[in-house]
């Protein structure tokens, strides 16, 4: 019995610091125990008045194993007149202090026989972590709730790229709106993302919503937090096409910032400054480029084409050759740098740098374009239709194409037939304002002014902002001026200038009508304005845009009609021509279609585009127009035969 009575009292002891001691022992007693007893506990309380009275200086240890029913030994320490309902009440009370402890699964076979209280423990703390879990679910700081989508449409990355792969191919077939509901739901499932953004604006540009395509980039830039610098930089080309100059230079700014390796924003920047006319900006812009970025042919090609505004043909033509060698299938080089050749009237060399242009990209409707007006100026009228029918052929969706090939016909066939290849393209694009303007021309050359001043102003409903805008004005400015409204030629000639005050062309004419008129002072006022506020680049503005703008080939007409322009050149200029690197004119047996590189024209259409050459015309056109140009080609052919005849004679 003492055994029994020293050991407990040493295992009291030792458990006895789990609980802080307090000055009252019999308030620290009932203030812990009073949470926890239940309500019937009149046995349980006669327990602790036993434990106090038995122990006054230590509560009771807590038990690691408690027991469900009283041992003997138990029975003789508390044997005191108390009975074993009274013991088991105790021990209840020492498993209730035990609730810290975590509550372990148990099997059923080894719970105690009778009582059932672990059972009951357990039932009641899975209520409890069931009522904590639901409590956990509620608040966001323990499990954050994520908006998912349905089970069919799954957050991966590869669905992204499907998507913006469809968006495109949509928005190619100009099904925008369909395309814009694609882009949308890819904003939603990936916010974070820049590139439903980047598509989506650039979807909207193409319908004219520039204000709705700015909000785009505006969130997008906010959802990424700045640091996409592809957005910045879409939205700053959107700015600069829209005028705000100051605007554009702070979105390109921070283009640069969110990434200075991004190649894009450093061009954008220097093809807008070279606009504005700030030569040394955009040369300082240009190389940062090559420094942060290293060699790439935008950068080379501009940089040539800077040269070639300098009248430094030789060093632009080794930029070309360094844009050539760093991406040999670059289109966009090789363009222009035949357009460099065939300025300079190196006729074999340009050819041969156009066929290298085809061949880097066959499917580029820019090269066959402007292969076809430049194969169409030398006189190579059936090359130069087969050449646009190719690029009509593989871009059937184009209607720069059309508008060229319908001043081709005009110049070389009927008007009728033009009138039909305009119509045609205006269909395709009703809001390319060169078709209307090149069509609104070639009524006036015809006679019928009232339909000439329709198309004029349709071209201008468009948009009244744009360069084409004021080419439109000048050639309206000229109609007016040859049928004798003169306040309405100035008025048209000082609405194009506001527009492009840049422009030789507009100020000369304005000042040749000053002078028929007579008014001579006023004419070499005109000349003198021009001077004075002409900035260091007084070219048109396509070179400096580069080789994407083409200009519109009725320009050449007009000017070809107001000998304006001068095709004179130096003795050096033409000794310079001949000795540039890469491409060599020595070849002066080559024939139109390129015989004379070994290029075959006709064989490169069949292995790479899968056409035949001689069934383009059924292709491009229908019956109805494929007859009267069969016919129209027939006349030329005897034309032609005849002129020859006369010449032998």
């Amino acid at each position: 019995m003492s055994i029994f009575s020293s050991s407990s009292t040493t295992s009291s002891s030792s458990k006895f610091t789990l609980f802080s001691p307090s000055q009252n022992p019999n308030y620290s007693k009932f203030h812990l125990i009073t949470p926890l007893k239940a309500p019937n506990s009149s046995p349980t309380q006669r327990v602790l008045l036993h434990i106090h009275s038995h122990d006054s200086s230590s509560p009771p240890a807590l038990q690691e194993n408690p027991q469900n029913s009283a041992s003997k030994a138990e029975m003789e320490e508390y044997g005191d007149g108390f009975d074993e309902e009274i013991i088991k009440a105790k021990k209840s009370l020492e498993e209730l202090l035990v609730v810290r402890r975590p509550v372990m699964e148990e099997p059923r076979g080894e719970a105690d026989g009778g009582s059932g209280i672990k059972l009951k423990e357990s039932a009641a703390s899975s209520k409890i972590d069931q009522g904590l879990s639901r409590f956990a679910k509620k608040m966001p700081i323990f499990e954050p709730k994520l908006v998912e989508p349905s089970s069919e449409e799954k957050l991966l990355l590869v669905n992204l790229d499907l998507a913006l792969y469809k968006a495109k191919l949509l928005a190619r077939n100009y099904r925008f709106q369909e395309a814009e509901e694609i882009l949308r739901k890819c904003i939603n499932y990936w916010p974070e993302d820049g590139r439903p953004y980047v598509a989506l604006g650039k979807t909207l540009c193409k319908q004219s919503k520039m204000n709705e395509a700015r909000v785009v980039y505006e969130k997008g830039c906010q959802a990424t937090q700045g640091e996409n610098s592809y957005i910045w930089q879409c939205w700053a080309v959107l700015e600069s096409r829209m005028g705000n100059i100051r605007r554009a230079r702070e979105l390109f700014d921070a283009a640069t910032v969110a990434d200075k390796k991004h190649i894009a924003a450093w061009h954008g920047w220097a093809v807008m400054e070279m606009k504005e006319g700030n030569i040394k900006k955009a040369r300082h812009l240009l190389g940062k480029a090559l420094k942060f970025c290293g060699g790439n042919e935008y950068i080379y090609q501009t940089l040539a084409l800077l040269e070639v505004r300098s009248k430094r043909y030789e060093q632009a033509r080794y930029l070309f050759k360094q844009a050539t060698k760093c991406n040999p299938r670059s289109c966009a080089s090789w363009l222009a740098w035949a357009q460099l050749e065939a300025k300079q009237e190196n006729i074999y060399a340009a050819r041969r740098l156009f066929e290298k242009a085809v061949q880097s990209s066959p499917k580029n409707r820019f090269a066959w374009h402007v292969w076809g007006v430049f194969e169409g100026n030398l006189g190579n009228v059936d090359l130069a239709r087969k050449l646009m029918m190719i690029g009509h052929a593989v871009n059937p969706r184009d209607p720069v194409l059309l508008q060229s090939l319908a001043l081709l016909e005009y110049r070389y066939s009927t008007a009728n037939l033009a009138r039909v290849l305009f119509k045609r393209a205006s269909e395709l694009d009703s809001r390319h304002q060169p078709v209307w303007f090149a069509w609104g021309w070639m009524e006036w050359k015809e006679g019928n002014l009232a339909k000439a001043r329709e198309l004029y102003l349709k071209a201008l409903s468009i948009d009244s902002t744009t360069e084409s805008a004021a080419r439109c004005l000048q050639a309206w400015g000229v109609l007016e001026q040859r049928v004798g409204n003169l306040s309405a030629a100035r008025r048209l000639f000082r609405s194009s200038l506001n527009i492009n005050s840049q422009s030789y062309v507009t100020w000369m004419t304005w000042a040749s009508l000053e002078e028929d008129q007579g008014n001579s002072i006023r004419a070499e006022e005109i000349r003198n304005l021009y001077f004075q506020q002409r900035t260091e680049i007084v070219d048109d503005a396509s070179w400096i845009m580069g080789f994407l703008d083409i200009i519109d080939p009725a320009v050449d007409s007009i000017k070809r009609l107001l000998n304006l322009e001068k095709g004179d050149t130096t003795t050096e200029e033409r000794v310079a021509r001949e000795q540039f690197g890469g491409v060599s004119a020595d070849n002066g047996e080559g024939n139109a279609a390129g015989s004379g590189s070994g290029f075959d024209l006709n064989e490169f259409v069949r292995q790479k585009l899968s056409l035949d050459p001689s069934n383009l015309e059924v292709r491009f056109a229908p019956s109805s127009w494929s007859k009267s140009s069969a016919s129209a080609t027939k006349v030329r052919r005897s034309e032609g035969n005849n002129a020859n005849a006369v010449a032998k004679e």
